[in-house]
């Protein structure tokens, strides 16, 4: 495969490199196809870890300016990595619509739960939480905005004996990704952290089996991402694992999104 759609830059305050930096290490590596998918920021709200609104043009005038310095090299793709919240659906269009992005990759980091507190997955308190998080992932997808779904088993990473609750919302997610033939993403960043003592055993935060081999009983996309934080992460030795792993799983691979 040679394509990535999940790369962050510096703009993220969680990552290095510029924009080019990123073209160049995917040129190098042999990719045809790069997208670009910094987190996303708000209009009105900062959750943190991601560009100011402010560097929202910048960032996209950014990867313009490279698709003609490169082009003939590698085909750039411009995109997001953003939450779903109701309330931001104008956003989501407009960001397509008007501001020209190739496409919105859903990563649902924060989501509000039932009561209206907004939570992040990451620190869930139980797995009834994890059962919210596939709710509002599901639908997130089924508004037809987001091309591919990333890291959605990123639930796992709490330190949580997988229960009912989790295997329910592995279900919820493939069918929900199945019914709206939305691509789910393999994210080979889980595998760049360390294997912790989980109750279910030592192993990588994410992704998680549970998820994958009920996606492997369908015959939905699945695509790698990177998810580089760095630019030597587009294309190296964890992502070429990925892709082994996902096609001893027997999943359906693609290196589109398109």
């Amino acid at each position: 495969m040679n394509s990535n759609f999940h790369t962050h830059t510096k703009r993220c305050q969680h990552a290095s490199g510029s924009e080019e930096d990123y073209v160049l290490a995917a040129i190098s590596a042999g990719l045809s196809q790069l997208g670009f998918s910094d987190h996303a920021p708000f209009p009105d709200h900062d959750f943190g870890y991601r560009m100011g609104y402010s560097e929202l043009d910048d960032y996209l005038a950014a990867i313009d300016g490279l698709t003609v310095k490169y082009a003939g090299k590698i085909r750039l793709f411009k995109g997001l990595e953003i939450e779903y919240f109701p309330e931001y659906d104008d956003y989501y269009r407009m960001l397509i619509e008007e501001k020209g992005l190739d496409y919105l990759a859903l990563g649902e980091h924060y989501y509000r739960s039932v009561n209206g507190e907004i939570k992040n997955i990451a620190f869930a308190s139980s797995t009834e939480d994890c059962l919210e998080y596939a709710e509002n992932l599901c639908r997130g997808l089924e508004t037809g905005f987001f091309r591919f779904a990333a890291h959605p088993d990123i639930m796992f990473r709490n330190n949580f004996a997988p229960d009912i609750n989790m295997e329910k919302a592995c279900t919820m997610i493939t069918q929900c990704a199945v019914k709206t033939q939305t691509i789910l993403e393999y994210n080979a960043n889980g595998l760049r952290r360390p294997k912790y003592p989980y109750p279910d055993g030592l192993r990588y935060p994410y992704p998680h089996p549970m998820l994958w081999d009920k996606a492997a009983k369908t015959n939905l996309p699945v695509i790698v991402g990177a998810d580089a934080h760095t630019p030597e992460q587009v294309s190296d030795r964890v992502v070429q694992d990925a892709y082994k792993t996902v096609i001893r799983l027997g999943l359906n691979l693609t290196d589109s999104i398109f």
